[in-house]
């Protein structure tokens, strides 16, 4: 996977490793930027030099089966070139991509050259991306989300799961849209009133982590959900924000 380090532990490339392992499969960490972030909000972040980040994508290919990718915060521009030069030897592996704009608390994880780039070089590569209601209108322009879906199609990329982790209820509604012609949805049942530290990077690491371990999209996406929902349960208060998943629990498979 490539995201950014959330020193909070609660989010980003420690979410992507802690899910990952958890389902089962075996991370490989490639860090695109740093952030100065806690359980309530970012305030700051620096990208990692995009030549370093491109070595270690050569080495790790070079050395190690790679059976998926998954993306979060990425930086800046320049890292998705980075990602999208790779992915041109590399067409056959899916890319699970969590389109990380904006922190829970409202700072900035994406200026609009990275939101650009992502639309226009990153999704066209991409199996899923996985956006939450806030992102997905923002990526789609329209408040409607079927017709923010179908633009994001349009770009090239086969699904987009829309996650409903911020709207309100006693469910969450996931919505994967597709070329299929009605769209597939997934009730999950909302745990508390208040939204988590992470929830988003989570699961799109498990999405990955099922698809690395030869889980079909939609397969990799039920066992995901359930592996958030049980997560969340547990949840851990590590600072004065928002709660964060317990990725450590045992997961059965």
């Amino acid at each position: 996977m490539l995201s950014g380090l959330d020193p909070s532990g609660g989010a980003g490339l420690q979410a992507d490793i802690q899910a990952i392992t958890s389902i089962g499969a075996h991370p490989l960490p490639v860090l695109a930027c740093l952030t100065i972030q806690d359980t309530r909000n970012v305030y700051g972040a620096e990208t990692v030099n995009p030549d370093l980040i491109r070595q270690q994508l050569q080495r790790l290919a070079q050395d190690t089966p790679i059976h998926a990718i998954k993306t979060g915060a990425l930086g800046d521009a320049a890292v998705v070139e980075v990602l999208v030069d790779f992915l041109q030897g590399q067409p056959d592996i899916p890319l699970i991509v969590d389109p990380v704009i904006k922190a829970a608390g409202g700072g900035d994880l994406a200026d609009e050259a990275l939101v650009t780039a992502m639309k226009e070089r990153l999704f066209p590569h991409a199996e899923m991306i996985t956006p939450n209601g806030i992102e997905l209108a923002q990526l789609g322009g329209s408040d409607d989300p079927a017709v923010a879906a179908r633009t994001l199609l349009d770009t090239g990329c086969e699904s987009i799961l829309a996650t409903g982790g911020h709207g309100t209820g006693i469910h969450i509604i996931n919505t994967l849209y597709n070329h299929a012609p009605t769209p597939m949805e997934w009730e999950v049942e909302r745990v508390g009133s208040n939204e988590f530290h992470g929830t988003g990077c989570t699961l799109a690491a498990a999405i990955a982590a099922g698809r690395a371990m030869g889980l079909s999209p939609r397969a990799a996406i039920s066992q995901a959900q359930n592996y958030v929902h049980r997560a969340l349960l547990h949840a851990l208060t590590v600072g004065k924000g928002q709660r964060v998943p317990d990725r450590g629990i045992l997961w059965e498979r």
